[in-house]
């Protein structure tokens, strides 16, 4: 982190301790509006933190400090910025928009690959869709089952639950990613062979999980139709290792690929969100990317000051690191987007979760703040005690939109008065003093009190379109590179994933080998777990 421009924020924050979200709207009228803006359909209020606009002022110079534009700018044209593995950074060229736009990586505009892949999903998707393709018996295919795992299984299954509105609802998807067999087994308990479309998402066509899970579908499919020759029928691919899916039985003319330059986690807007254009239709799909692109544009463009991203990578900074919040959650007033926080804590966490810098030095400041959150009015009956009047420092992304798909009664108006409610309370709280007019007996008063100058943010969309939720998935995505850069961290590895899946590699054997392993193979805590595994299995200890 840029110490001078580090040092002058913590000056500030000291400065204004004992200053609460309650005395800065006292002495401003226009607070409201001056810290709100607006970008590709979104509206942020930010007015409820913990901030003065001198503090503001020196958030928005340590991104500059930071080099946020000039890093930004380099992930934009292709350079490779994830060093560590000598890659280019290019989700945004997935959803560029921009007509005879061209992005170079290694001196290759990629932008060609990039739409024509575009076009063999949508051509397929509509194939699917349209009972043109048809299964291995000639029945129209009703349900899709994408395999995948991390980015490969959270972002299509996170999308096409925020946007079943728009889905094709003649055609069902589910996702499978857990190793554990029950996820695959309690999956296909209910479906049909020949009404069933697999796609297997992995780059590679080696990932452990999901060709587990692709193999024994794979069985199950076979077994369900009695021919081997069905499974081109009912099997695509999602990879760039042609010779495996070959291999597997499906044919290359139904495998999709993507890049190296392309993380997991940033993949939605690729070949992995077959899935989910099958579910929503081409055109649904391409208003996500334009949203994505919206959002794309605006971080680009925007100064510091009014750059949605920015804004919302430096309040996090301020609470992560100046006041020493460990976790933020994400509160979605939108049963749609139930599984928006899971998908985020991986963006997240994932791509922050690091404890050295870009020259390999352990981190001097905390950095990868813990995300969680369920949709509202849920965790209003769950947890929110805790961030009301618990010990522990929570700030809040409230997400709302102004209409529902499903306007019945007066439901959304309750919902999103909730909304509106929780940030008020967590800002101004209750004082006793207000506890006693209102005539709470003494003895409660300690109990009914709220001390509020809890900090929120509110994120209010007109509705839920697939152009919204891909502006949505775009600004936290540039949040986090934002704050991977001011903490001089790479945000696009993932090392810290591959010590497990090695050792993992390890045991299996040991555990279902006709021998035991030799005494001390392991630790001792290991060695121990897997004799009591053998041992209930039936097998030598």
């Amino acid at each position: 982190m840029n110490e001078k421009a580090w040092s002058s924020v913590k000056e500030e924050i000291e400065a204004t301790r004992d200053t609460t979200i309650a005395d800065y709207f006292a002495s401003d009228p226009k607070r409201a509006d001056r810290f709100t803006i607006e970008a590709a359909g979104w509206t942020l209020d930010f007015s409820k933190n913990r901030l003065s606009p001198r503090l503001f002022d020196m958030l928005v110079n340590l991104a500059a400090a930071s080099g946020v534009r000039e890093e930004a700018a380099k992930m934009f044209s292709g350079e490779k910025i994830n060093r560590t593995e000598n890659r280019a950074v290019l989700h945004t060229a997935l959803r560029n928009c921009k007509p005879g736009a061209q992005v170079f990586v290694d001196g290759e505009d990629v932008m060609p690959r990039v739409r024509a892949v575009l076009d063999r999903m949508a051509a397929f998707s509509d194939a699917v869709r349209s009972g043109k393709w048809r299964g291995f018996t000639g029945k129209r295919i009703r349900n899709v089952v994408n395999i995948g795992i991390g980015g490969s299984d959270l972002g299509p299954a996170m999308a096409t639950a925020a946007l079943a509105h728009f889905s094709k609802r003649s055609i069902r998807c589910f996702f499978v990613s857990n190793v554990d067999a029950t996820h695959l087994a309690e999956t296909l308990r209910s479906l049909k062979p020949a009404e069933t479309l697999f796609i297997v998402a992995s780059k590679t066509f080696t990932t452990l999980e999901t060709m587990t899970n692709a193999r024994s579908a794979r069985e199950w499919l076979v077994k369900g139709l009695g021919s081997e020759e069905a499974v081109s029928r009912h099997f695509a691919a999602v990879s760039t290792n042609a010779a495996e899916v070959s291999s597997f039985g499906i044919d290359t003319a139904n495998m999709f690929e993507f890049w190296d330059w392309v993380g997991g986690r940033y993949s939605l807007p690729s070949a992995i969100g077959l899935s989910l254009m099958i579910s929503i239709g081409p055109a649904n799909f391409r208003r996500m990317l334009r949203g994505y692109w919206r959002m794309d544009e605006h971080f680009r463009k925007a100064p510091l000051a009014r750059n949605m991203p920015v804004v919302l990578a430096l309040l996090g900074i301020l609470y992560s690191n100046g006041w020493g919040a460990e976790s933020y959650a994400v509160l979605p007033y939108d049963q749609y987007l139930a599984r928006f926080p899971a998908y985020l804590q991986q963006l997240d966490m994932e791509s922050n979760g690091k404890g050295v810098d870009r020259e390999g030095r352990k981190t001097t400041c905390s950095t990868g703040p813990i995300e969680w959150g369920e949709p509202g009015t849920n965790g209003q009956h769950a947890f929110y005690q805790l961030i009301h009047q618990g010990t522990r420092l929570i700030p809040c992304d409230f997400i709302g939109f102004c209409r529902s798909h499903n306007p019945v009664g007066d439901h959304h108006d309750k919902l999103c008065a909730n909304l509106f409610a929780q940030t008020a309370a967590l800002a101004f709280g209750k004082s006793a003093a207000q506890c006693r007019a209102e005539g709470v007996p003494e003895e409660l008063v300690p109990f009914k009190t709220f001390e509020g100058n809890r900090p929120t943010n509110t994120l209010l969309a007109e509705e839920l379109t697939p152009a919204t939720l891909g502006a949505l998935i775009a600004l936290y995505e540039h949040k986090i590179f934002v704050q991977g850069v001011i903490w001089n961290i790479y945000s696009f590895d993932q090392w810290g994933v591959q010590l497990g899946k090695v050792l993992a590699g390890d045991v299996l054997p040991a555990l279902s080998s006709a021998e035991p392993p030799a005494p001390g193979r392991f630790d001792q805590s290991t060695d121990a777990l897997v004799r009591r595994y053998r041992e209930a299995r039936g097998l030598k200890v």
